[in-house]
């Protein structure tokens, strides 16, 4: 049955906000400044100016609970756009930051959330140079939401639509933190450990690795999480990916609570990690040099790119399993 109205799962990530976005979100016909354009559904936009590759992309943020264990929605506003730059090979310089704010939002909560963001700017190397607010009134928002657009430079774009057969795939971190920290802390489960978010700037593991070696493809696996993130890459290359279930770093925590929860640790959120397609022979190297970042420290090999289609499982006891992109995120309003 076609839906006729917007929902939650339209805005989950997945193949339900596939759908929305393929049959309304994306048909504009003017949708391409002379580089790479809305029409590649990319993690940003490029243009073309003079001879120099700007990248520009934007993003909203309406995470719950808006403080969590390793965050909270100020740094994710910050890093979340950052990332998105940092996927297509570009430097952060400048962000924009527009807020939708409710009346009678605590004003020392939001002095809280901008000097959040000044700290993770700083991260980033990068400065909020332009914005704007909004208010409105008691219950017609619930709290506030930020949006933050961003510009960076790149010699040459890096694409999610680049893996060739033969190349690595390395993912920077552990999996499926941020999904399941905002769960837990949301619903006030205690489950023993405490999951932290991975929220984070990926830049400087994303440049060192691009000067470490040959970096064919990159996405960041927010929204749907990995499984998303890898099926999209996947079939946007036309290649079959194979991923080794015992190569997956996933703290014991998230498994367990997703095992206690009924969720695949897959398919959740991220907000600081970076899959990376790499050449083959400079796969080590590249490992090497974002272990060697803040950030890093628990990359690893993780699969390899084939001939063929989809993205398959090999699991720890010699079997296999197809690794599908979720319908949605378990979890919402976590970025």
């Amino acid at each position: 049955m076609k839906d006729t109205q917007v929902n939650m799962m339209h805005g989950a990530g997945g193949a339900v906000f596939a759908e929305l976005l393929g049959k309304t979100l994306t048909k504009y016909t003017h949708n391409n400044a002379g580089g790479i354009g809305l029409e590649s559904l990319d993690d940003g936009a490029v243009i073309p100016i003079n001879g120099q590759n700007i990248v520009l992309t934007t993003d909203s943020h309406i995470v719950r609970p808006m403080f969590f264990p390793g965050g909270d929605i100020g740094r994710v506003s910050v890093c979340g756009t950052a990332n998105d730059l940092a996927m297509m090979g570009a430097r952060p310089i400048a962000l924009t930051c527009a807020m939708v704010i409710e009346e009678g939002f605590d004003i020392e909560i939001l002095e809280k959330i901008v000097a959040s963001m000044d700290a993770a700017l700083g991260e980033c190397g990068a400065a909020v140079v332009t914005g704007d607010t909004k208010v409105v009134a008691k219950g017609e928002l619930d709290g506030i939401v930020i949006n933050t657009a961003g510009i960076g430079v790149v010699d040459k774009p890096v694409r999610d639509c680049g893996l060739q057969v033969g190349d690595v795939i390395i993912v920077s971190g552990t999996i499926g933190d941020h999904g399941l920290c905002i769960l837990t802390t949301r619903e006030g489960f205690d489950l023993g450990e405490q999951i932290m978010s991975d929220v984070a700037p990926t830049w400087s593991l994303v440049k060192a690795a691009m000067d470490a070696g040959e970096v064919h493809a990159m996405k960041d696996p927010t929204r749907g999480g990995f499984s998303n993130a890898i099926n999209e890459m996947a079939d946007k290359a036309g290649v079959q990916v194979r991923i080794s279930e015992e190569a997956l770093p996933i703290r014991k925590s998230v498994k367990s609570a997703s095992e206690l929860l009924g969720l695949n640790p897959l398919d959740v959120a991220n907000e600081g990690k970076v899959i990376m397609g790499v050449k083959a022979e400079d796969a080590e190297k590249i490992l090497a040099a974002i272990k060697a970042t803040k950030y890093g420290k628990d990359a690893a090999i993780v699969g390899r790119v084939v001939e063929g289609k989809s993205v398959i499982m090999e699991t720890a006891i010699g079997g296999e399993r197809f690794i599908e992109a979720p319908v949605g995120d378990p979890v919402p309003r976590v970025c």
